[in-house]
């Protein structure tokens, strides 16, 4: 199938539109989208007389359109273990348990296989940019997976942006001299790295935890954290990993995953830490899928609580959150598909969220929330032409009925099959298109 060079009548999230974009029926109007050489022209209210002067045009009839999904938090050292462990016990720390007897016997060639298949499920699902933690164990040894993930972000590069996270326990930052060789080490291993740490109440160390922070604006790192992943109401690691970024004046971005301890808090205390993120470069990423599976998690009892940060919350102080796939098939979830909408569906119910595609949806598609540098807004025009449309989704059930889709990686078709009633508008004659709005 040809690339399309115009997507009309499209529905686009209303987060995405400009301000002025009128509105039908109280609904977005549907958007034509115009494409060349693998990137976005101009984007348009649709006209339903509108003839395509040259090429191809789809006719989407109010079919729902994304740009390039962003996986902002996933494991692809530990993807697809699961098949081959015995039982583990439910929890935070019996996962970790798990997972440290299986890595005995990893090996290149292992970690390569089982991540090049996630690679390949995020790559259909329509993920542009994902980034990976990497469990980093010792202070002297680089893990054996860190670089068999920059061989695969040099693979897959054109099609997947890859960074990788060294995900460090926040005890070997204790002595400043050995945070700042292994923010050296993570610096030096090439592009797409970043520093991190596994911040919890069981290895809790404020000073450690500066260190980290020093030891990455002294190598110029972005930082990414595991940070209170539990129900413990007396976590401290983000409120004081936001004390201690206005203080140093911490001039890169920092992402903070999970978050779970905002949610047991005493809901003063809680919102004041919320208060004081909001003043400093970072992001939240809530991982509802995982988070749903291992907090409050004990054998044969149903849960009570539901594990995850205050997504609404955050967002109402301005605070950019994303949503992410975190584990898949591994000791930590048993389930997932490197699809980030299977984990916004789980958020959307677990956490309520109201209008999914034209609010929530951003969560799923703002690289310039996890990165310096990236575009601010995805479909602004000379942007690669990354796009997923959703041939029988609606935005009203979304993100249902989302699974068949048709992927476009710069302009051209990469996964799915499109639908046979968009059918390719000749040059000759106006499009007309029927609005779901």
């Amino acid at each position: 199938m040809h690339a399309p060079e115009h997507l009309l009548a499209a529905r686009l999230p209303r987060w995405l539109l400009p301000a002025q974009w009128p509105d039908i029926g109280g609904q977005p109007a549907l958007a034509d989208l115009h494409l060349a050489q693998g990137r976005v022209l101009g984007l348009a209210p649709h006209d339903p007389a509108f003839v395509a002067p040259s090429g191809n045009a789809w006719a989407l009839h109010g079919a729902l359109v994304l740009p390039g999904l962003v996986d902002a938090h996933t494991h692809l050292d530990k993807t697809f273990t699961l098949p081959r462990m015995g039982e583990v016990e439910p929890g935070l720390l019996g996962a970790i348990e798990a997972m440290m007897a299986d890595r005995q016997d990893w090996t290149e060639a292992d970690i390569h296989a089982r991540a090049s298949r996630a690679l390949q499920w995020a790559c259909e699902a329509g993920t542009v940019h994902l980034r990976t933690h990497c469990d980093w164990w010792e202070p002297e040894a680089m893990p054996l997976a860190w670089n068999v993930l920059r061989e695969l972000a040099q693979e897959w590069a054109g099609r997947l942006l890859l960074e990788r996270v060294a995900l460090i326990p926040l005890h070997l930052f204790a002595e400043r001299d050995t945070a700042l060789r292994l923010a050296s080490t993570v610096a030096a291993s090439g592009p797409g790295a970043l520093l991190g740490g596994f911040v919890h109440s069981t290895n809790w160390n404020p000073q450690a935890l500066r260190h980290l922070f020093e030891a990455a604006q002294i190598h110029g790192l972005d930082v990414d954290l595991h940070v209170d992943e539990e129900l413990h109401p007396g976590a401290q690691g983000l409120a004081t990993a936001a004390a201690l970024l206005q203080e140093l004046r911490f001039e890169g971005r920092v992402v903070c995953g999970h978050a779970c301890a905002l949610a047991a808090q005493d809901e003063a205390a809680a919102l004041a830490t919320l208060d004081a993120v909001a003043q400093c470069p970072v992001t939240l990423v809530t991982l509802p899928i995982t988070n749903l599976l291992l907090q409050d998690a004990t054998t044969g009892r149903t849960p009570r609580q539901r594990g995850l940060t205050l997504v609404k919350e955050a967002r109402a102080r301005g605070i950019p959150v994303l949503v992410a796939s975190d584990n898949v098939q591994d000791p930590f979830c048993a389930v997932g598909s490197f699809d980030p909408l299977e984990a916004l569906a789980a958020g959307v119910l677990a956490a309520q969220l109201e209008q999914p595609f034209d609010r929530w949806s951003e969560s799923l598609c703002r690289a310039d929330w996890l990165r310096r540098g990236a575009p601010a807004v995805p479909l602004a025009p000379g942007s690669s032409a990354d796009l997923i449309v959703f041939q029988q989704a609606d935005a009203w059930g979304f993100p249902s009925r989302t699974q068949p889709r048709v992927v476009l990686r710069q302009g051209r078709v990469v996964s799915g099959e499109a639908s046979s009633a968009w059918s390719f508008a000749s040059s000759h004659r106006p499009v007309l298109a029927r609005s779901l709005a």
